[in-house]
């Protein structure tokens, strides 16, 4: 009682800097649990929360119990030290969030990769047609310099004939990603980070799961040919669109596009 009377006493003194300080520390919280959401990292983090609200319930009621007070003030340094490994991906995540101020420049991208897009478009309709498969990814503002650095550079202007020489299953570039920067295309046969989330179907195999696992880590966009379905994915933040028209993939990436730009343009604003 004597804690909580000293804290209303404070609060009265300057109430003002109070709520903006209540808010900021509210907002952080709040940013915390966003960054995490639909994320494996949202489980280790209700973990962790009950984990100190049970040290702190108990600490509080429960008096004199030596053996408990020395885990408790062993455990959580080693629980602090521990939060940036286990929560590696989502803390790259909002690092990657912070640090895309150039956002507000990217409203002529879309003119820029519409030859881009169009290329790998058309590319996909008769890579599917054909049963080759293929995984493209188109880079946005997250470099993808580490894993195109696995690959083969080409640097090449993009075109349907270029893509579908590549992924032609006779030649040495075929087994790996095709990543596009802007105009260009940079390096085939690149090896991507594959995503450890259980997928429901079957069908999909290594190249959905390196589409998706570079989704995750990134915010590229990627188109994936089933080889032996034909059938073309989109994946993009974390998630992958399957079964789509291989004759409208142009206009499936250049909403995509278009929306990440507007989100992209709002949080440079804010």
């Amino acid at each position: 009682m004597d804690q909580l009377s000293y804290y209303l006493g404070r609060f009265t003194e300057n109430p003002a800097l109070h709520i903006i300080d209540i808010l900021l520390v509210t907002l952080v919280i709040y940013g915390v649990f966003m960054v995490v959401a639909n994320t494996r990292g949202m489980q280790l983090l209700r973990g962790v929360i009950v984990l100190i609200a049970l040290f702190a319930v108990i600490s509080v009621t429960v008096i004199n119990l030596t053996g408990f007070s020395w885990l408790v003030a062993v455990t959580l340094p080693a629980l602090l030290i521990s939060i940036p490994v286990i929560f590696q991906p989502e803390l790259r995540r909002a690092l990657e969030q912070l640090g895309r101020a150039g956002h507000v420049f990217r409203i002529f991208r879309r003119n820029q990769q519409s030859e881009l897009v169009m290329s790998v478009s058309n590319a996909c309709l008769r890579l599917s047609q054909r049963r080759y498969g293929a995984l493209v990814v188109i880079e946005q503002d997250t470099g993808l310099q580490e894993f195109i650095d696995t690959g083969i550079v080409i640097d090449a202007e993009p075109s349907p004939e270029l893509i579908l020489t590549i992924f032609n299953r006779h030649t040495e570039l075929h087994d790996g990603a095709l990543i596009a920067r802007g105009e260009r295309l940079i390096a085939a046969a690149c090896v991507l980070p594959l995503s450890t989330r259980r997928l429901s179907d079957r069908q999909m195999g290594l190249r959905h799961r390196a589409g998706l696992g570079i989704s995750e880590v990134s915010d590229a966009l990627v188109v994936v040919v089933s080889e032996e379905t034909g059938q073309v994915s989109i994946a993009h933040n974390g998630r992958i669109l399957r079964r789509q028209d291989p004759s409208r993939i142009d206009v499936v990436l250049n909403a995509l596009l278009e929306q990440s730009q507007s989100s992209s343009s709002s949080t440079s604003s804010q």
